[in-house]
C-alpha cells in the first residue's frame, strides 16, 4: 500500500470513529462537534485522493471557530455535558489517534516527490493538530465549563 492509500485509509477510519462518537453522544452539542470532526476527515480524504491524481490545494477548515460557537451555546444554555468514564476514554483515544496522524503526516512529508505533496502532508498534520486541540478542549470544558471560555488558550480558538 502506498503512502496515499494508507493516508486515505487513516482518514476513513477517523471519519468512522467520529461518526460512532456522534451516534453515542446524548448531548446535541458534542454530537455536533463529533459530526464536524467526521466531516473534516472526509474533506482530508477527498483532498488526498485529488492530489494523488493531480495538483490540488487543501483549503483550511474552520472547525475551531465553529466549535467555539457550540461551546458558547452550551454555556449560555447552562448545558454541561456529563461524560461517563467510557466517553472520556473514547475522547482520549481519539486524541491518541490524532497524535499518530500528526506523526504520520510529518514523516511522510519528508518522503514524497513534489513540493505540492509535501505541503499537503504538512497541512494535514496541522489540521490533525486542530482536532487534537479541540478534543483536549472538550475534555477540559466538561471538567470546568464556567471558567473555560475565559481562558486565554480557549480564546485563541478563533484565531487559527
Amino acid at each position: 500500500m502506498d503512502i496515499f492509500e494508507f493516508a486515505i485509509q487513516m482518514e476513513m477510519e477517523g471519519q468512522r470513529y467520529y461518526e460512532e462518537l456522534a451516534a453515542k453522544s446524548p448531548n446535541p452539542g458534542i454530537k455536533h462537534i463529533m459530526t464536524m470532526l467526521a466531516e473534516d476527515e472526509t474533506k482530508h480524504r477527498q483532498t488526498i485522493e485529488k492530489i494523488r491524481l493531480s495538483t490540488c490545494v487543501m483549503t483550511e477548515t474552520k472547525i475551531l471557530e465553529n466549535t467555539r460557537n457550540v461551546f458558547e451555546q452550551l454555556r449560555e444554555q447552562a448545558v454541561v455535558p456529563q461524560l461517563t468514564g467510557d466517553e472520556e476514554s473514547l475522547y482520549r483515544h481519539a486524541m491518541e489517534i490524532e497524535n499518530e496522524s500528526i506523526a504520520f503526516y510529518l514523516d511522510r512529508a519528508d518522503q514524497v516527490d513534489t513540493p505540492e505533496q509535501k505541503s499537503l502532508f504538512e497541512r494535514l498534520a496541522e489540521e490533525e493538530r486542530k482536532h487534537h486541540r479541540l478534543l483536549a478542549g472538550l475534555l477540559e470544558f466538561v471538567s470546568r465549563p464556567k471558567t473555560w471560555l475565559e481562558d486565554a488558550e480557549y480564546n485563541s480558538f478563533g484565531n487559527y
